[in-house]
């Protein structure tokens, strides 16, 4: 049987001393880069793959972090997690991936004491419900943690996109066109993104001194955008603006079931730009999310939180855009 190659073997086949090879194994920045190449080559060529137990008792650190998830099904969400093994791998650390039913704090806090067993040096929540409204998260001290797109309170860093700026600006673009005014269909109750969202729609009508007609609640899914239409066309909406574009697309499938045209009769905005929402048609306007940009800038934050963990909390808003497409226009 074949011996599995030490870092012994590495550092003599490599022509360096013990300790730099060790040095590159451990990713030490101390090592130039002329010695690290080589001694990365020779671990390749001979098989050497380093021993993580060991290198985590010497450094302190397991060069790998903890992902937990409530939504594998989000397009917006897998994007973002995406990016999160991306830009963590291109820092030499490696991702551990914990998806979880949310209902309730008590399963936050069992996915997240399953995953410090892991070995994990800091850990992102990914949760699209509410965390901070109706329940109590306290995460057992450990490891630094950061929230995406869910409310982790005071306690911790949340990084999201701008929902509330995004669903502003959606709602102006429409009466700024010279709608009188804009219904809503909104994403779920127990939804940060979608109530944030649903919360800056009606402030910007209230503002505005303008009618702030029922909006439906939906499930992000475009059946219940394709359900809240006639509802609204009976309330007389010549503008909808949906919490997502799926629930957009439902909408534009309706109003194209009724002979109703788009923009020329009915104006329509989604939320997110997922791929393809220029397919459409017509084309949506909508908010575009940098969802890549969520996850570089968590892997970021908390990177220097593993680094230093007294850093303190903070809240990071990551701007969206408004992409103006085919499927508004002045009202006729």
């Amino acid at each position: 049987m074949r011996r599995t190659p030490s870092l012994a073997d590495v550092a003599r086949e490599a022509g360096v001393a013990p300790i730099t090879a060790s040095r590159v194994a451990n990713g030490a920045e101390n090592v130039d880069e002329a010695t690290r190449s080589r001694v990365l080559d020779t671990m390749g060529r001979l098989g050497y793959r380093p021993n993580l137990a060991a290198r985590a008792l010497a450094t302190g650190h397991f060069k790998s972090i903890g992902v937990l998830t409530s939504s594998m099904r989000s397009p917006g969400n897998m994007w973002t997690i995406g990016e999160i093994v991306t830009a963590a791998a291109e820092r030499g650390y490696t991702v551990t991936l914990l998806p979880f039913e949310l209902r309730g704090g008590e399963t936050v806090v069992n996915a997240y004491d399953r995953l410090t067993h892991e070995g994990v040096d800091g850990a992102i929540v990914v949760a699209e419900r509410r965390l901070d409204d109706d329940t109590s998260i306290t995460l057992p001290p450990g490891v630094p943690v950061i929230f995406i797109d869910a409310g982790g309170g005071d306690e911790y860093t949340v990084i999201d996109s701008d929902q509330a700026g995004g669903a502003r600006m959606a709602t102006e673009h429409l009466l700024d066109l010279g709608h009188r005014t804009v219904h809503h269909i909104a994403g779920p109750r127990e939804s940060y993104a979608a109530m944030r969202r649903l919360a800056a729609w009606r402030r910007v009508l209230e503002e505005r001194g303008l009618r702030v007609p029922e909006a439906p609640i939906g499930d992000w899914r475009s059946t219940s955008g394709h359900e809240a239409v006639d509802a609204l066309l009976a309330d007389g909406a010549t503008a909808i603006f949906a919490a997502n574009d799926q629930m957009a697309f439902g909408v534009l499938q309706r109003l194209h079931e009724l002979g109703i045209d788009v923009p020329g009769q009915v104006s329509v905005v989604g939320f997110d730009d997922v791929i393809d929402a220029d397919a459409s048609w017509p084309p949506l306007t909508t908010v575009r999310q940098a969802f890549d940009e969520v996850g570089r800038v968590a892997i970021a934050d908390l990177l220097e939180r593993i680094a230093d963990h007294d850093r303190p909390t903070a809240g990071v808003v990551v701007p969206v855009q408004l992409i103006v497409r085919g499927s508004t226009a002045a009202p006729a």
